[in-house]
């Protein structure tokens, strides 16, 4: 029995690509080719019975090319205008910012302070509710949910357009803004191999205890030998709330709504064979970490109000 044909669709990277209206052009490289090309021929307009030909077309050449660089041009995934508007506003921007809700009060008279101020770090997460909720700064509240991935080339062409168009209707049933964010984590093989090293020699037989020891081995070797990352995928769900209310009421409302959007997408990703968990408190308050710091080192969580601390180690703790 043949296979039916795979549904292809061709789906561009950058999914705000802004559409083509004309010659492959956009709207905004019609602007620019069009306006350089109403300078280039104003000025000819204008001096092509003062001065000789070759003089205007000296001014006129350059002018074109230009407007043509920055119409057709791109670097680092944007057009050169917005690359330039970026690099201007990162020129302007200040460099130094610190956690501050206000502006950051000015040293005494007596200080002679050289440089500018640090500006104040406006982060866009408040706080880091118990349910795991993040209460933005703009009044919203937002979700993480934690996926795995699906091996996708390893299926069929009837499994392949199954999941992608379980996929599709899980994507146009989102009624809200949702992002999902794909990360790459490094991995630190210590704990793994202090955990074998401190069970091989409870093995109940020499050969296991030797294996396990080999294979200790092989995971120091890797650890330092290469540089080890784990992907991990987030889908991040948020809800604006209500639009009248107390701001607490809203964003319990909001938070209400959108833990339930999590755990619907959580149920609708199992059927793809994906295991999707909601991102509980503690882990979103390491995600946000990793997030702010990638590549440092992260001990545990801080404990919530409700934990209860305890120790498993000898020491004293101070």
């Amino acid at each position: 029995m043949n296979e039916p044909e795979p549904l292809l669709a061709h789906i561009p990277s950058d999914i705000g690509q802004p559409d083509k209206v004309a010659y492959g052009l956009t709207v905004r490289q019609i602007i620019i080719v069009g306006a350089t090309g109403g300078l280039a021929a104003l000025i000819y307009y204008l001096f092509h019975q003062l001065l000789p030909v070759l003089v205007i077309a000296g001014l006129v050449l350059p002018l074109l090319a230009v407007g043509l660089v920055i119409a057709l041009g791109r670097r680092e995934g944007l057009t050169l205008d917005r690359f330039a508007l970026a690099g201007l506003h990162f020129a302007r921007a200040p460099k130094h910012m610190v956690a501050a809700t206000d502006e950051v009060a000015g040293p005494p008279a007596w200080c002679r302070l050289r440089g500018k101020l640090p500006a104040p770090l406006l982060l866009p997460v408040r706080r880091i509710r118990t349910d795991g909720a993040l209460e933005l700064a703009d009044g919203g509240v937002a979700v993480l949910v934690e996926t795995t991935t699906v091996s996708f080339h390893l299926r069929t062409t009837v499994e392949q357009a199954a999941l992608v168009g379980a996929f599709g209707r899980w994507l146009n049933s989102l009624p809200a803004p949702t992002q999902i964010l794909l990360r790459a984590r490094p991995v630190e093989l210590g704990a793994l191999i202090n955990m074998i090293e401190q069970r091989a020699d409870g093995l109940p037989h020499p050969a296991l205890a030797q294996s396990a020891a080999e294979h200790t081995s092989f995971l120091q070797q890797l650890n330092v030998s290469r540089e080890l990352l784990s992907r991990q995928v987030l889908i991040v769900l948020r809800d604006q709330g209500p639009t009248r209310g107390r701001r607490s009421v809203r964003r319990e409302a909001a938070a209400a709504v959108v833990l339930r959007r999590a755990d619907e997408a959580a149920r609708t990703l199992a059927t793809l064979g994906i295991h999707a968990t909601v991102v509980d408190a503690g882990s979103a308050h390491q995600v946000l970490t990793e997030c702010l710091d990638p590549g440092g080192w992260h001990p545990g969580p801080s404990a919530l109000p409700d934990d209860v601390i305890t120790s498993t180690d000898s020491q004293e703790i101070r």
